[in-house]
């Protein structure tokens, strides 16, 4: 089994999208680790904020499987494919990491995992110690040397939304 990790994130009705596309993953792979959710200004366009959060899930499948259910996913709840580029999102699934793979194809490891604050935070609460495949590093260090201070987090603590994903 390898460890897929999820960068999950939605600023259209995004409690229910959220909750939504995290059953869906539950239905199709089990148990998930989820790091807690932060509440995130859009970046590169004027839009309402974002909820982000990275789920952790184990599977057997192919990359190619994974990377195509997600599509499925955010199509089942509305998201319209456009051209790349910053914009309100119903539902965002990006595949970060997939396992130890390294894939430009893929873009995995994923090249936002070093860019935005609301991908590699809820990935360094989730899996503190875990190296960055290409960098060498773990998160938690990845995240403490961060340097981006304009991108804003906010820990989202709606308790009935998180006891709906499942987070304690």
């Amino acid at each position: 089994m390898i460890r897929v990790v999820l960068g999950l994130g939605s600023n259209i009705n995004r409690e229910e999208n959220i909750t939504s596309a995290v059953g869906a993953i539950r239905d199709e792979y089990g148990q998930l680790e989820i790091s807690p959710v932060y509440e995130t200004e859009s970046v590169g366009f004027q839009g309402a904020a974002f909820l982000n959060l990275v789920v952790g899930l184990h599977s057997s499948s192919p990359v190619e499987q994974i990377r195509t259910h997600m599509q499925d996913v955010e199509k089942n709840l509305g998201r319209v494919k456009g051209p790349k580029t910053f914009d309100d999102r119903v539902l965002d699934i990006d595949l970060l990491l997939y396992g130890d793979l390294c894939d430009s194809e893929f873009n995995i490891p994923r090249d936002e995992i070093t860019k935005y604050a609301f991908v590699l935070k809820p990935l360094s609460d989730l899996y503190p110690e875990d190296i960055h495949p290409l960098a060498g590093i773990g998160f938690l260090e990845m995240w403490k040397s961060f340097e981006d201070s304009s991108q804003r987090l906010i820990e989202y603590k709606d308790p009935e939304f998180l006891a709906g994903l499942g987070v304690q």
